[in-house]
């Protein structure tokens, strides 16, 4: 078998399997904190408990999300040793910047703030959940600013063949970094709304008797998700302007894109530059869903009606949407990684040269392992997301006070 091959399908598949953990750790984490800080501005008991609720979600996620991080993490030193070596000096600086924001300042916040509850005065607590979330939001950029240089290199020098950075600050500047980083924020945002409505319409098909309170939660998150989902569509639009200038080859052909064929056929000999026709399918298919995920700004109008909700229909609608989001950044994913292809760093570092030399049956040995771990990882996270989800929202075990137990939990009335 080829190693290479090999290679990028275990990449391919660990990083899917670790975006849909960051897609609602991000888009939960932004809903959580305006929920706790209508609580800490109201002082109204159904604004903790909807915290509480979902906060023991977004938990879960977190830290089962940080371990598929971990194990993807390993590939770069024992699958592509040669993109460490050659591009290493620029690629690591803001993947290390990211590490420092994600499992230090972002992890050390989330835990104060989980075993705050009763512990910290109310302003302090929300504070730390303030800084999870932009902590959250650093981590995501700076995987974007790494990400976008693959995808247009810039602010470096070649020496001695390797590439050293030379100005930080076009790592910022990047063309293909703003609106990209948008659309991914816009794409979390409409993944945790639509998670929030689909599970609140769980409980309100099932006519649980917090009925006021997942009233709440599902125009919240209904709001969110119509909100998010014309960001979505308005990023993703957007970034066809500079990743068409960036990659002449990702979209089709032209003169710019037969010189560039040319150049890099002189340079690292005869070869396919065209990408496969799979990024484009992706793409295809991701546009539509974000068109169809569209169609819930037409119900934000029905659902403002109790005797709407109570019919059930629209709320099935809800609930059969929930992996819509979920398919459509895995596929923006293939769109924007695959297309780059055959290169790791674009018009770089062709993916060829960036593997590792191991054999063909160590690599399919990692790639089973590896799967196997992260798809494990991530039916745990869904379990336990749903047997939690399904519980309801009467006495989460976040935030329950010192010495309470589940004997001892009454819920609070919900206002209507």
């Amino acid at each position: 078998m080829d190693t290479l091959l090999l290679a990028r399908l275990q990449f391919a598949t660990t990083t899917s399997i670790h975006f849909l953990f960051v897609v609602v750790t991000l888009g939960l984490v932004t809903l959580l904190v305006g929920l706790q800080t209508a609580w800490f501005l109201t002082g109204n008991p159904v604004w903790e408990r909807l915290t509480r609720f979902w906060g023991q979600l977004y938990v879960i996620n977190y830290v089962l999300g940080i371990a598929t991080g971990i194990v993807m993490e390993f590939q770069f030193g024992l699958n592509w040793s040669g993109l460490s070596r050659y591009v290493g000096n620029v690629f690591g600086a803001p993947l290390a910047i990211e590490t420092l924001v994600a499992f230090f300042l972002e992890s050390t916040f989330l835990g104060m703030w989980i075993f705050g509850w009763h512990r910290l005065r109310r302003g302090v607590h929300l504070a730390l959940l303030w800084g999870v979330a932009l902590t959250a939001y650093a981590s995501a950029f700076w995987i974007m600013v790494a990400n976008s240089w693959l995808q247009n290199p810039v602010g470096y020098e070649l020496r001695d063949g390797i590439a050293h950075l030379t100005d930080f600050s076009a790592l910022l500047t990047n063309p293909t970094l703003g609106m990209a980083f948008g659309h991914v924020v816009a794409a979390a945002l409409l993944t945790g709304g639509v998670l929030m409505a689909a599970v609140s319409a769980w409980h309100l098909i099932r006519r649980t008797p917090d009925f006021a309170l997942f009233r709440t939660s599902l125009r919240i998150g209904l709001v969110t998700a119509a909100v998010a989902v014309t960001l979505v569509q308005g990023f993703g639009f957007a970034q066809f302007g500079p990743v068409g200038q960036a990659q002449p080859t990702k979209f089709g052909g032209g003169p710019e894109a037969d010189a560039l064929v040319a150049e890099w056929t002189a340079r690292f000999g005869p070869g396919d530059y065209s990408p496969p026709v799979l990024s484009s399918v992706g793409l295809g298919f991701m546009i539509l869903i974000g068109f169809t995920l569209g169609c819930v700004w037409l119900l934000l109008p029905l659902l403002w009606r109790d005797w709407v909700i109570r019919l059930r229909f629209p709320l099935w609608l809800i609930l059969f949407a929930l992996p819509l989001p979920f398919v459509a950044v895995i596929l923006g994913w293939i769109a924007r990684e695959v297309g780059r292809q055959p290169w790791v760093a674009y018009g770089l570092l062709p993916t060829g040269q960036a593997v590792s030399g191991v054999d063909a049956g160590v690599m399919l040995a990692s790639l089973v392992g590896f799967s196997l771990l992260l798809g494990a990882l991530a039916v745990t996270n869904w379990t336990l997301l749903a047997r939690h989800a399904a519980r309801g929202a009467a006495d989460p075990a976040l935030g329950r006070p010192p010495g309470a137990h589940d004997d001892d939990a009454r819920p609070e009335p919900a206002f209507a």
